[in-house]
């Protein structure tokens, strides 16, 4: 327990000096928001790596395959489709070389629609950061059981997450998520076999578990794969935290490079992590962790690895890089919104003359607020996959067509994206709720709310655009290809 503890302290000791060093190079809002455009591929790589696999995958992915085996991976086969479309967007999003989403949506379209997509990033990425909190709250409580609850834990975790994200902004994020990728990438692969092998070796997990945690769909119905699948999906093709770092590449030829890599080590991590968690519920089929089994990768990086020191040292790690992933999501999800309010509304509409040290004041703070927000939603966390799964359709439903119309439907136009976008977030937010089980028959109020919120997302975005006014030329040349 001791090796977990110090493990954990020199990770949480590391990534504050990287951010500390990094505090006297910020100096202007390019340097905060996206690192004054510098970062080559090789750092793309591994901050759109770590951005990407957090809890949504450590926790919600892992907590899925633990029940339902391998067809937890149509949650990250989503991500996988989505990266193959993104390869072509990567070079047109840095050539366009803004700071947000929102830049995008008001160059593209109009100022009502930066205002509606601020408001739906607020909510998806609040939600996203908050889930973060439940995970790095969780290890807390499994390393100190006796000292630190996981309500505790999540206090514990906010408070690091936003003061380590104000400090240095873009710049620390990016730098310390190639330490934190090659960290996981390294424990996670390495883990796997030796999991595998303390569990009798895989014919032996394949004979202890139900068939279905190896078949195409498993127990779940086609349908309910398809609810794992889209969202994940749509999040990714319209990420802003994605295209915020694209717009940070050095090039549009470092930004398509730094794709390749992601694609790579996506699909690897992943397999990884679902293959773990499926091995883990045959070492550990009861106990704390059946009753939560989110917590499976951090419950065996604490418990399987026994006997030798190299085996205890490779433990200690595992739960390490998981938890380092888990505070990297946490600062890039809680980051990348605070950028929203102080770009999008402060700049746009509160004080667009503001000096660079105001800004930077201004952005810290919004880190804060949206921090205690993201930690406020934290504490009514009930299922991580269902709370990721929530936060990936009102991003995927209501932002993401529009981003893609942007670049890809020259007759996309102002009042079908705000249309759209606010269809979107509606339907999002109020599909669970009383009035539409009342409303609708079962068979529709049942489903997860991605199916409606995109379907209506859509009919709205096209049939809207081709009977009001087309773009102008002027809106469309930052989007042509590159």
């Amino acid at each position: 327990m001791n090796l977990h503890a110090a493990v954990l302290a020199i990770i949480v000791l590391t990534l504050l000096t990287v951010s500390l060093t990094r505090l006297g190079k910020v100096k202007t809002k390019a340097d905060y928001l996206v690192a004054g455009r510098s970062l080559p591929a090789f750092v793309l790589v591994f901050t759109l790596l770590s951005s990407w696999i957090g809890s949504g995958s450590l926790l919600g992915g892992a907590e899925n395959a633990y029940k339902n085996g391998f067809a937890a991976l149509w949650q990250g086969g989503g991500g996988w489709a989505g990266l193959l479309l993104i390869y072509f967007i990567a070079p047109r999003a840095r050539k366009f070389a803004q700071f947000t989403i929102p830049d995008l949506l008001e160059a593209r379209y109009s100022q009502a629609a930066r205002v509606l997509g601020v408001i739906a990033i607020l909510f998806c990425y609040t939600a996203v950061t908050s889930y973060q909190f439940v995970g790095g709250g969780d290890i807390l409580h499994l390393i100190f059981p006796n000292a630190i609850s996981a309500d505790l834990g999540k206090y514990i975790i906010a408070a690091f997450v936003i003061v380590f994200t104000a400090i240095a902004g873009m710049a620390s994020v990016a730098y310390m998520d190639v330490a934190i990728g090659l960290l996981a990438t390294f424990t996670l692969i390495v883990s796997l076999p030796i999991l595998v092998h303390q569990a009798g070796g895989w014919s032996t997990i394949h004979a202890t578990l139900p068939a279905t945690h190896f078949q195409l769909f498993g127990n779940l119905r086609p349908v309910e794969c398809l609810e794992l699948f889209l969202p994940t999906c749509l999040l990714l093709l319209g990420n802003q935290s994605m295209y915020q770092k694209f717009f940070s590449a050095k090039s549009e030829k470092d930004a398509t490079r730094a794709v390749v890599g992601w694609i790579i080590g996506t699909v690897i991590l992943e397999t990884v992590i679902v293959a773990i968690a499926v091995t883990g519920s045959v070492l550990f089929p009861t106990g704390e962790v059946h009753a939560r089994p989110r917590e499976i990768l951090a419950y065996t990086g604490l418990h399987a690895f026994t006997g030798s020191g190299p085996l205890q040292l490779l433990g200690a790690l595992l739960m390490g890089a998981i938890f380092a992933k888990i505070i990297s999501t946490a600062n890039n999800w809680l980051f990348s919104p605070s950028t929203n309010l102080v770009n999008d509304i402060y700049l746009r509409y509160i004080s667009p003359g503001a000096s660079n040290k105001k800004i930077l004041a201004i952005s810290r703070l919004m880190v804060v607020l949206l921090g205690l927000w993201a930690l406020y939603q934290s504490l009514h966390i009930e299922s991580v996959l269902k709370k990721s799964l929530y936060a990936y359709t009102i991003y995927g439903a209501a932002l993401t067509p529009v981003i893609l119309a942007a670049f890809f439907w020259r007759k996309a136009t102002a009042a079908g994206a705000v249309t759209s976008i606010a269809t979107g977030t509606v339907v999002t937010l109020f599909w669970d709720t009383p009035f539409i089980h009342h409303t609708f028959p079962a068979v529709i109020s049942d489903r997860d709310a991605i199916l409606p919120a995109l379907i209506t997302s859509l009919l709205c975005l096209f049939i809207v655009s081709l009977f009001t006014t087309p773009p102008t030329a002027k809106q469309l040349e930052p989007f042509a290809e590159a």
